[in-house]
């Protein structure tokens, strides 16, 4: 059985093919800079690479190229034997909590849900419309990042706003990154030997893009990405939690316009912002005095939201990183870990090595390293629906 994950975003498609009975990825293809005089596609399958470098006019041509590669180096003739083609929606809104076949009665609830996602659900129906036209009797699935945190309490999602801003215009805490912290919360469980229902653990996703999640027996009861994936940790390019009144502010004494403050706070601020650069890795070599400040902003909001979801779950299983950063960066889980206190205690050498478990046999929680996999987790998805279909 083959089913084909897309990730389409505004410049590009990000594409993987499993063969589930084998629980294997056939191929990985990244088409990039869609629209763009240096357009490109890169074919990755068993330990082979190729790319390919000419102008890709938009998501069909991407889609054309990626089935011509896969054609031509003999993987897949076409996407009409497929068993099912995945779809990661950004935003699922309140009208969906699962993932969900798509007919045109989502494809218009996706579409409603657009101002909401505006740089992420326009990108994402595309590939969904062009996949359909090369496919159309394949069922193509969409699996919403917000999906997973559908059933935190309204405490948890709701704005201390007049209320009549969430009935009306639907206004709440959304979170997302939901693909990754449900993937983690089902390899953790395997890890500790235990379900997933029984576990109170902490997962942590950090890359250019950052959320942590407090799940309580296997649900999502907070997160800290809110209405829009701005709220919550310092990131790469986005500032995180902010005071409201500083909009109010640079909007009114610099004059700045809503695009521009929208530009500021997504993309010129984070650790971007503090010391000019949004690469952890380049940002830890540096070492000057705006570099480590940066790192220690960062760092000092993780642990004040896993102390916070601490006091939310009462006991807590496992702290869980993964994403570039959480998987990749000893030094900076060293940072959000060392003198953490509350009987954590991190065991350096294995943290180190990027050991799946980094903490010492003493520790009062568990703490690990995982590596996300939001591609298997949209396959799987779709798998559950085709066994119930």
């Amino acid at each position: 059985m083959k089913i084909a994950v897309i990730n389409s975003g505004s410049s590009s498609i990000k594409f993987q093919l499993f063969c589930i009975e084998k629980k294997s990825v056939l191929a990985h293809v990244l088409v990039e800079k869609i629209g763009e005089s240096s357009s490109l596609a890169r074919l990755e399958y068993e330990d082979k690479k190729f790319v390919i470098t000419s102008v890709i006019k938009n998501h069909h041509e991407g889609l054309d190229r990626i089935i011509a590669l896969l054609s031509e180096h003999e993987i897949l003739q076409d996407f009409t034997s497929l068993q099912a083609i995945g779809h990661r929606v950004v935003h699922g809104g309140e009208d969906f909590h699962e993932a969900t076949v798509v007919d045109e009665n989502v494809i218009q609830k996706i579409k409603n849900l657009i101002p909401l996602a505006p740089l992420h659900n326009p990108a994402n129906l595309e590939g969904i419309l062009v996949a359909r036209e090369k496919a159309p009797l394949v069922p193509q699935i969409a699996v919403f990042d917000t999906s997973f945190h559908f059933h935190m309490p309204r405490e948890a999602f709701l704005y201390a706003i007049d209320y009549a801003m969430y009935e009306k215009h639907k206004i709440r805490k959304y979170g997302f990154h939901g693909t990754s912290h449900a993937y983690v919360l089902k390899q953790c469980a395997k890890h500790l030997k235990k379900s997933a229902e029984e576990l109170n653990i902490i997962t942590l996703h950090l890359g250019n893009g950052a959320s942590a999640c407090a799940i309580q027996k296997g649900i999502s009861i907070d997160t800290s990405m809110g209405f829009t994936p701005l709220e919550g940790l310092v990131m790469g390019t986005r500032s995180g939690d902010i005071d409201p009144a500083v909009i109010i502010h640079i909007q009114r004494e610099l004059g700045m316009s809503v695009n521009e403050v929208d530009v500021l706070l997504n993309k010129k601020s984070g650790l971007l912002g503090i010391c000019g650069n949004n690469d952890t890795r380049s940002i830890i070599d540096s070492g000057d005095e705006k570099s480590q400040l940066a790192l220690h902003i960062m760092t000092r909001r993780i642990k004040k939201y896993i102390g916070g979801y601490m006091a939310l779950l009462g006991h807590v299983d496992a702290i869980v990183f993964t994403g570039g950063i959480g998987e990749n960066s000893a030094y900076i889980r060293a940072m959000i870990l060392d003198s953490f206190g509350f009987g954590i205690e991190l065991e350096n050498t294995l943290n180190s090595a990027n050991a799946t478990f980094i903490s010492k046999e003493k520790s009062s929680v568990k703490l690990m390293v995982i590596k996300t996999n939001e591609e298997l987790e949209i396959a799987n998805e779709c798998l559950s629906i085709l066994e119930r279909m």
